[in-house]
């Protein structure tokens, strides 16, 4: 879904939402300003390979979207554990780490964020499946169709918030 490459130029500050998973982390850099949809897609990893090979594929990917971008703030989505799939929990700290680290790395800003208060901000319904973030986001940026798969919709959603709480150098949110 890549519209452009802006480069990292100053003034064109951008907010990257990432919806982190193992196998397939979501992202989606949106304008801090204008509120356009600059570049989105996924970053995957090789299902077969060992987990620290995964993780530095990940880590690749998002320093890739952060070279091209002039990223700001980063907004990821916080853990939560269900208490029927706790591994999933698991896996998703190990790539969230990596992603907090590539941001580290580059003194970019972010702001942990639950997927319910993100839903809630996008569509009032901190609840909604993944149907409804898709038909919200395709509303939002005026898309024909709706972003594949829904990991790309809920990256799209984080940068969204991001940019709509105008949490862009607003610390009170951070964590």
């Amino acid at each position: 879904m890549r519209a452009e490459s802006d480069g990292a130029t100053p003034g064109n500050a951008k907010v990257l939402g990432i919806d982190p998973g193992l196998d397939c982390t979501g992202y989606a850099v949106v304008g801090a300003e204008d509120a356009r949809l600059y570049d989105a897609g996924v970053i995957r990893s090789t299902t077969k390979a060992a987990l620290a090979t995964r993780l530095c594929e990940i880590e690749g990917g998002v320093e890739d979207v952060l070279s091209e971008h002039a990223v700001e703030l980063l907004v990821v989505e916080d853990l939560f554990a269900h208490y029927k799939h706790p591994r999933t929990a698991i896996l998703m700290g190990h790539a969230r780490g990596v992603i907090l680290l590539a941001a580290a790395r580059r003194g970019i800003d972010v702001l942990n964020v639950s997927a319910t208060r993100i839903k809630k901000a996008l569509t009032g319904n901190g609840h909604a499946s993944k149907r409804q973030v898709q038909a919200a986001i395709m509303s939002t940026f005026g898309l024909s169709v709706a972003p594949e798969p829904a990991d790309v919709a809920d990256a799209m959603a984080g940068a969204f918030y991001g940019v709509s709480t105008r949490a862009v150098g607003a610390k009170s949110e951070r964590g």
